[in-house]
């Protein structure tokens, strides 16, 4: 049907697709019950994450939302925060290279889904705008994975 080039567009369809979905289900009252979510993967050295926002992927600003990010290593291996020296920072979207963080929650262990012990933080963003998340980390003792840096663009309304 289609051929996809590669994992990025095969990703940005899918994403697509969800969010035509979820924009067809209020019309649809027999689907209401179910829930799509777009969660977004990024890649770096040999660790990649899937990015989580609750609620559904929809903060509003002032109110809390929880992130939390599901790291793996290459082969699939799990990468609790616990084998993590992981750092969240907060920023407005178009900040410069200076910039220092807006906010810089607290990490802790999250467990959702099928993840156990997930890096994950509890932000309240300001107001209404775009951010950017930039999640870094590095293995700490006993641990071997390449140090990453990840970031996700996060619409607030």
């Amino acid at each position: 049907m289609f051929r996809l080039l590669n994992k990025s567009k095969s990703l940005g369809l899918l994403v697509f697709l969800g969010l035509l979905i979820e924009a067809a289900i209020p019309s649809a009252p027999h689907l209401n019950s179910i829930s799509v979510l777009a969660h977004e993967v990024e890649v770096s050295g040999d660790v990649a994450a899937t990015f989580h926002l609750e609620p559904n992927h929809n903060p509003r600003a002032g109110q809390p939302a929880r992130v939390w990010f599901a790291l793996t290593r290459r082969g699939g291996q799990i990468i609790p925060l616990e084998q993590c020296n992981c750092k969240l920072a907060v920023y407005t979207k178009n900040r410069k290279e200076a910039d220092k963080p807006l906010i810089q929650p607290p990490l802790k262990a999250v467990s959702a889904e099928k993840y156990q012990g997930m890096p994950g933080a509890d932000i309240v963003f300001p107001k209404a705008g775009i951010y950017e998340l930039e999640l870094s980390g590095e293995p700490k003792k006993g641990t071997n994975f390449k140090p990453f840096k990840l970031t996700y663009t996060v619409t607030v309304r």
